[in-house]
C-alpha cells in the first residue's frame, strides 16, 4: 500500500478525527437539553470534556515516542466504536446523566490522543508538497464531520423522535456512530500505508521527546504573541459554542427560540453544510493568493459577527428562516476564521518535533475554549439569553485586539515564504 493515494485515506481518516468533538461538546448539549438537564448543570460539567483537548500536549511526546502514530490511531478508532456504544446504552439507565457523562469523557481523552496521532501521521505520510495541498482538504472533511455530527445526526434523531420515544432515538444515534468508528477503524486497518519515517521519535541527544519538544515549543521566538493569539482568537466562539444548541431548541417561555431537532438538523446539515464548505474553499483561496497577514483581519471580524446575531436573536425572536440565514452566514465565516487558524497553528508548528509541536498548539487552544465554555451556562442563567449575548459579544471583541500581535511573528513569514517556494497554494489546497 505505499503508493497508496491520500485522497483514499485522507478525507476519511479527517472525517473521523472531526466527528467525535462535535459529538461530545455540543450535541451533548442538545441530548442534555432534551432530556431536561439544566443549563448551568450540564454547560458545566461537559466544560471538563474539553480537559483532554487541553492536556494532550503533556502527552502528546509520549505517543512521539512510542509506537506508531499508524497503530496509535486505528487503536483510538476502535475504542471510540466501543465508547460511543457505552453512551448508547448509558442513555437507557436511571442515573443516565452520570453514565453517559463518564462514557463523553473516556472518549474526550481517546479522541485528544486519535488527533495527536492522526496529525502525526498526515505530516509523516504525506511529502511536504502534498501536505500543503490536502491541507484544505483535511479542513473540509474535519468540518463535514461537525455539520454531520450537529447537523445531519441531529436531523436524523429529530426524525426518529416523531416516530419513537426520546430516549430511544437518541440510542439508535449513538448506536450509528458506533457502528461508523467500527466501519472506519477496519477500512483504515486495510488501506493506510506504512510510512517508513513512523518510527518512534528519540532525540539525538539522548533527552526525552517530551522534554526536548516542549522545550523547543516554547523557547520558539515571539512565543508569547503566538500564546495570546491562540489562548485569544476564539473567546467569542467558546461563548457561544455550549449555549447555542439550548438557546435554538430549548423551549419559549426560557427564552430560547424552541426550534425542533429536527429544525437544527437541517439548519446545520444542509445549509450550514453548504455555508461551511464554501468558506473553507473562499479563505483557503484568499490565503493562497494574498498571505496570511493579509487576510487575518477580515476573517477576524467574521468570526466575532455571531455573537452579534445571537444577540439579535435573543431580543427580536425572528423567523425560522431569518434564523437559518443568520446561522447559514455563521458557519460560512466561521469557516472563512478556521481556515486561517488552521493556517496559524500548521506555521508555528514546524522542525523535528513538530507533531509535538502541533498537538501543544491544539491543547492550548482547547484550554482558551475550555475555561470561557464551562462559566457560560452559569452566567446564561444568570442573565438570561438576551444579556448573555450582549456580553458575548462584547466580550469577543478582544480579537480584534491580539490580531495585531500576528504581524510581530517571525515564523509565519518564514514559513509561507518556504511553502511559496516549494510552489505550495493553499488556495490550490482546496
Amino acid at each position: 500500500m505505499k503508493n497508496t493515494s491520500p485522497w483514499r485515506y485522507i478525507p476519511s481518516l479527517y472525517f473521523l478525527e472531526g466527528l467525535p468533538y462535535i459529538l461530545i461538546n455540543v450535541v451533548s448539549g442538545a441530548l442534555y437539553t432534551k432530556m431536561g438537564v439544566p443549563n448551568d448543570v450540564f454547560v458545566f460539567w461537559t466544560g471538563f470534556l474539553y480537559l483532554p483537548w487541553t492536556l494532550k500536549m503533556f502527552w502528546s511526546p509520549w505517543i512521539d515516542g512510542k509506537s506508531t502514530k499508524r497503530k496509535w490511531l486505528l487503536l483510538c478508532q476502535f475504542l471510540a466504536a466501543a465508547v460511543f456504544a457505552w453512551v448508547a446504552l448509558a442513555l437507557g439507565a436511571k442515573g443516565f446523566f452520570a453514565a453517559s457523562l463518564i462514557g463523553f469523557a473516556v472518549g474526550a481523552f481517546i479522541s485528544a490522543t486519535c488527533d495527536i496521532a492522526t496529525d502525526g501521521y498526515y505530516m509523516l505520510a504525506l511529502s511536504p508538497e502534498a501536505q500543503g495541498y490536502f491541507v484544505g482538504i483535511r479542513t473540509i472533511f474535519y468540518r463535514l464531520a461537525m455539520i454531520f455530527g450537529g447537523g445531519t445526526l441531529l436531523m436524523f434523531i429529530g426524525f426518529l423522535e416523531k416516530k419513537t420515544a426520546l430516549v430511544q432515538a437518541w440510542q439508535i444515534g449513538f448506536f450509528f456512530v458506533a457502528i461508523l468508528f467500527a466501519l472506519g477503524a477496519m477500512y483504515h486497518c486495510r488501506i493506510l500505508p506504512k510510512p517508513e519515517q513512523d518510527k518512534p521519535a528519540v532525540s539525538a541527544q539522548g533527552k526525552t521527546a517530551f522534554t526536548q519538544s516542549f522545550k523547543s515549543y516554547f523557547t520558539q521566538k515571539n512565543i508569547l504573541y503566538i500564546l495570546l493569539f491562540i489562548l485569544c482568537y476564539r473567546v467569542g466562539d467558546a461563548l457561544l459554542e455550549k449555549i447555542i444548541t439550548p438557546f435554538l431548541i430549548g423551549p419559549a417561555e426560557s427564552g430560547a427560540l424552541a426550534v425542533s431537532t429536527a429544525q437544527l438538523g437541517f439548519i446545520k446539515g444542509t445549509l450550514g453544510l453548504g455555508a461551511i464548505i464554501a468558506g473553507n474553499l473562499l479563505g483557503g483561496w484568499l490565503l493562497g493568493k494574498y498571505g496570511f497577514k493579509k487576510c487575518i483581519w477580515p476573517f477576524a471580524i467574521v468570526l466575532i459577527l455571531p455573537n452579534f446575531f445571537y444577540a439579535y436573536m435573543a431580543w427580536a425572536k425572528p423567523s425560522i428562516y431569518f434564523i437559518s440565514a443568520l446561522i447559514t452566514l455563521e458557519h460560512l465565516g466561521n469557516g472563512l476564521a478556521m481556515m486561517a487558524f488552521s493556517i496559524f497553528i500548521m506555521y508555528v508548528s514546524q522542525g523535528p518535533y513538530k507533531t509535538s509541536h502541533y498537538a501543544i498548539s491544539t491543547g492550548i487552544m482547547a484550554l482558551g475554549m475550555m475555561l470561557p465554555s464551562m462559566l457560560s451556562g452559569k452566567i446564561q442563567m444568570a442573565l438570561g439569553y438576551e444579556h448573555f449575548f450582549m456580553l458575548s459579544a462584547f466580550i469577543s471583541l478582544i480579537t480584534l485586539c491580539i490580531v495585531p500581535l500576528t504581524f510581530k511573528i517571525k515564523s509565519i513569514e518564514e514559513t509561507e515564504k518556504t511553502f511559496r517556494q516549494h510552489k505550495i497554494n493553499l488556495g490550490d489546497a482546496d
